[in-house]
């Protein structure tokens, strides 16, 4: 998945790609500027015309109140909602949002559509939440189902989840991302799920069924020194050496490689990571490294640190109980 639009920005709450500017068919009837949520300084937005307004559900609170959950880390980011109009689709809605960064005078337009029930957005290809707390099943399913090794803090209520690939060499790179966010959050809990890209990478499904039963037969501490071990010698997964590196790895890790081994081999060893890949594809993971804050999706490497942090801290401040 690549950045570079708009609806991708929607989909992962940070802005990865300079905003576009308008297509000639988006462009309003009547352009007259106006400012939202900005400052004289800021971005000038068209003058919002009330007759765009045809459908009753959403509201342009509740349009609001989904894009300040999903933009509003940034405090240059300024909005209008621009349109919630009726379709042919009887109970499918289509909102226009206007969108800009300050003090960029560049402005861009998206639109997606919400459905009958309100709960679901549509954007090109995308179904995604939609609400006032649009990640909130996500965070739910991972509370639930996410029980990789972890690190930090026990209790679950600020979660770090990543889905990674052993083999894949992002992942590798996102290693010293998460000791980093763990300093920067002594509150969260990470959890690693292994999310092997077996059409891509052909040893790591084998590496991750090693990692499950070194985790089961050694706990986080293992798991974790395992971990790194096959990070740091990634490249000897490639051919011959996969089984010399996975011996090595589970060496590094304090434990017996027959056992191990052994545990890789059998069916219930398969399960854990089977159980993993099932829970990645249920949430829609089809990238690497991939991080869900408290069940916010993010492609982890793409993010920069910086924006990564105040994502983070902006979702924990939100799921405050």
């Amino acid at each position: 998945m690549q950045a570079g639009s708009i609806v991708f920005v929607l989909a992962v709450g940070a802005l990865l790609a300079p905003i576009g500017r308008p297509q000639a068919d988006q462009q309003p009837s009547a352009p007259t500027p106006h400012v939202s949520n900005s400052t004289s300084a800021g971005p000038q937005f068209p003058a919002v015309d009330e007759a765009n307004f045809t459908a009753a559900s959403p509201t342009r609170d509740a349009v609001n109140a989904f894009l300040k959950t999903t933009w509003g880390y940034d405090e240059n980011r300024v909005w209008e909602v621009y349109a919630i109009q009726k379709t042919v689709a009887e109970g499918i809605s289509k909102v226009q949002v206007w969108v800009a960064e300050k003090p960029n005078p560049q402005v861009g337009n998206f639109t997606f559509f919400v459905t009958s029930d309100g709960k679901h957005l549509i954007a090109q290809d995308q179904i995604l939440d939609f609400g006032s707390r649009p990640y909130d099943n996500v965070y739910r399913v991972l509370q639930q189902r996410g029980n990789g090794p972890s690190l930090g803090a026990t209790g679950k209520a600020f979660e770090l989840v990543e889905f990674a690939d052993f083999q894949c060499p992002h992942c590798k790179e996102a290693e010293p991302v998460v000791q980093q966010l763990l300093k920067d959050f002594p509150q969260a809990r990470y959890v690693f799920e292994s999310f092997p890209l077996v059409s891509i990478h052909p040893e790591a499904f084998t590496a991750a069924v090693y990692g499950a039963c070194v985790f089961q037969q050694g706990g986080n501490d293992a798991f974790f020194k395992y971990a790194d071990s096959i990070f740091a010698g990634q490249a000897a997964l490639e051919g011959q050496g996969a089984e010399t590196a996975l011996h090595n790895s589970v060496i590094a890790a304090g434990l017996d490689p027959e056992k191990v081994s052994a545990c890789a081999s059998s069916a219930a060893g398969k399960s854990s990571v089977e159980t993993s890949m099932k829970l990645g594809n249920d949430l829609n993971v089809d990238q690497t490294p991939w991080l869900f804050v408290n069940g916010r999706g993010l492609p982890m490497l793409e993010v920069p640190y910086d924006q990564l942090k105040k994502i983070i801290a902006w979702q924990f401040e939100l799921d405050k109980r």
